[in-house]
C-alpha cells in the first residue's frame, strides 16, 4: 500500500441497500456552464453546481483570468464575466481535470497575450495534440509537449480563420473547446469534426445545449459540422442537472442488493450520455453480451464491474477512447478484476471482455484493489466489495475528482464502509 494514499474496505451488502441519495451536479455541465458564464458579458447565478477537484480547478483558473466566482452556499455560485478572459499572472494548474485543460486552451485563444496551461504528472500523459493542431489552423500560436500538456497559448484575442477542422477520434472535448470560443469570435466560424468520427458525440450535444443556453447561435451544417456565429454570451440564471455518470454507482448497488436507491432523478430526464446505463443495468443479471461503450464511456468502469456478477460473460466494444482517461481504464479494469480472481477479466485489442462468475458472490477473497489515481475505478470496484468480502480500495480519496461525497453517500443508503 502506498503511502498516504489511504484505503477504503466496503463490507458485504447483508441486505438490499435503501435510501436517498442527493447527486452532485454534472460534472460536465457544470465545468461548461462555468466557462460561459466566465465569457459572458453580466452576472449569471448558477445553482447546483458540482464541487470537486475538477471544477475547482476550473473556478480557481477562472480567477485567475479576471472573473470574478463567488461561493454563495455549498451548490451555488455567481459569476461575473466582461465577455473576455485576462491573461493570468502565472502558469494555470489544472491537475488533472480534462475539461478544465482542454477547454481553457481553447479559450486562451480569446485572450490578448501568453497563457500556459499545466497539470500534474497523470495529466502530463492525456492527448491534447489534435486540439492544438486546431489552434494552429485558426491562427492561434500554441505548441505541447510531445501531444499532451504543458501547453502554451499565444491569444490574440479572437480566431483569424474562418473554418476548422478537427479530429474528434481521442476526445470530443477538443470539438466542444473550439465550438464554445467560436461564440467570443469576430465573424462566423464552420466547425467539422475531421474524418466524420468521434469519441462521444452526446457531450457535444451537451455542449451545444449549453452554449443556446447562454444566448449563443449554433446552427448543424452536417452530421457532425456547425456554424457558430459570433454572438458572444449572455449571463444566466439556472440549475445545473444531477450527474447521470454519478448516479450509475448507486444504480448499479441497487441492482447488486435488489435495493432502492431515491435519487431525485429519472434517467429518462437526463441528456447525457451516461444516462443511457440505466437501461442496461436494471437488465442485470441479463447484460447482453457485447456493450458498446462508445457513447457512453464513463459508465463503462460500473458496467464492467457490474458484469463480474452477470449471467454470462459480457463484451464491450467501442471504447478505445478509455485508454486515454485519467488513466489506461481498459487495462485497469482488466487487471483489477483478474486480481479478485485470476482470468476474470481480459483485453483482446481495444475490447475488453468480462468472464462473469455469479458464483463470485458471497465469497470472501482478500484483494487490494489499485486505483491508479483514477476516481472511476476507485467507485467501480467499491461495488465488487458490496457483494465480496475481503476487498480493500486504496487511494478512495481520488474519487473526490468528481464525486466527494461518495464514501458517505454509499454509507447513508445501508453500507459499512470503513476508511483509513
Amino acid at each position: 500500500m502506498a503511502a498516504g494514499e489511504g484505503w477504503a474496505r466496503v463490507h458485504p451488502a447483508t441486505g438490499p441497500l435503501r435510501g436517498r441519495v442527493t447527486l452532485p451536479g454534472s460534472k460536465s455541465v457544470t465545468n461548461r456552464a462555468l466557462l460561459l458564464a466566465a465569457l459572458a458579458t453580466g452576472t449569471s447565478r448558477l445553482s447546483g453546481v458540482l464541487r470537486s477537484d475538477d471544477t475547482r480547478h476550473m473556478t480557481t483558473a477562472l480567477r485567475a483570468m479576471g472573473v470574478a466566482v463567488e461561493d454563495l452556499d455549498d451548490t451555488t455560485v455567481r459569476v461575473t464575466g466582461t465577455g473576455r478572459l485576462a491573461r493570468p499572472d502565472g502558469p494555470l494548474f489544472l491537475g488533472n481535470a480534462g475539461t478544465a485543460m482542454r477547454f481553457l486552451a481553447a479559450a486562451a485563444a480569446l485572450v490578448d497575450g501568453t497563457v500556459v496551461l499545466d497539470g500534474d504528472a497523470h495529466m502530463r500523459k492525456r492527448p491534447i495534440g489534435p486540439l492544438v493542431e486546431a489552434l494552429a489552423a485558426l491562427g492561434v500560436a500554441a505548441s505541447d509537449t510531445g501531444g499532451c500538456p504543458p501547453v502554451t497559448v499565444h491569444g490574440r484575442g479572437g480566431f483569424d480563420a474562418d473554418r476548422v477542422e478537427i479530429d474528434g477520434r481521442l476526445s470530443s472535448q477538443f470539438v466542444s473547446a473550439v465550438l464554445m470560443a467560436a461564440a467570443c469570435g469576430t465573424r462566423p466560424l464552420a466547425v467539422t469534426v475531421a474524418g466524420g468520427d468521434i469519441g462521444a458525440r452526446g457531450y457535444i450535444d451537451i455542449t451545444i445545449a449549453q452554449m443556446r443556453r447562454f444566448g449563443a447561435t449554433v446552427e448543424p451544417s452536417g452530421p457532425l459540422a456547425w456554424r457558430v456565429g459570433a454572438t458572444g454570451y449572455r449571463p444566466v440564471d439556472g440549475a445545473i442537472e444531477p450527474d447521470a455518470s454519478a448516479a450509475t454507482y448507486l444504480w448499479a448497488a441497487e441492482a447488486l442488493t435488489g435495493g432502492s436507491i431515491d435519487l431525485g432523478f429519472a434517467a429518462a430526464d437526463s441528456g447525457q450520455p451516461d444516462a443511457r446505463a440505466w437501461n442496461l443495468i436494471r437488465a442485470f443479471p441479463h447484460l447482453p453480451p457485447v456493450i458498446d461503450g462508445s457513447q457512453m464511456q464513463d459508465a463503462v468502469p460500473t458496467l464492467a464491474v457490474l458484469s463480474a456478477f452477470n449471467a454470462t460473460p459480457v463484451r464491450f466494444v467501442g471504447i478505445a477512447n478509455l485508454r486515454v482517461k485519467e488513466c489506461d481504464r481498459i487495462r485497469a479494469l482488466s487487471a483489477e478484476l483478474s486480481r479478485i480472481r485470476p482470468g476474470l477479466a481480459r483485453e483482446e485489442g481495444d475490447d475488453l471482455v468480462v468472464a462473469s462468475d455469479p458464483a463470485l458472490a458471497g465469497q470472501v477473497l482478500p484483494t487490494e484493489i489499485r486505483t491508479y489515481s483514477d476516481h472511476r475505478i476507485a467507485m467501480s470496484f467499491a461495488l465488487a466489495a458490496l457483494r465480496i468480502g475481503g476487498l480493500t480500495i486504496l487511494d478512495p480519496g481520488c474519487a473526490a475528482k468528481t464525486y466527494p461525497r461518495y464514501w458517505d453517500d454509499l454509507a447513508a443508503v445501508g453500507a459499512r464502509v470503513e476508511r483509513a
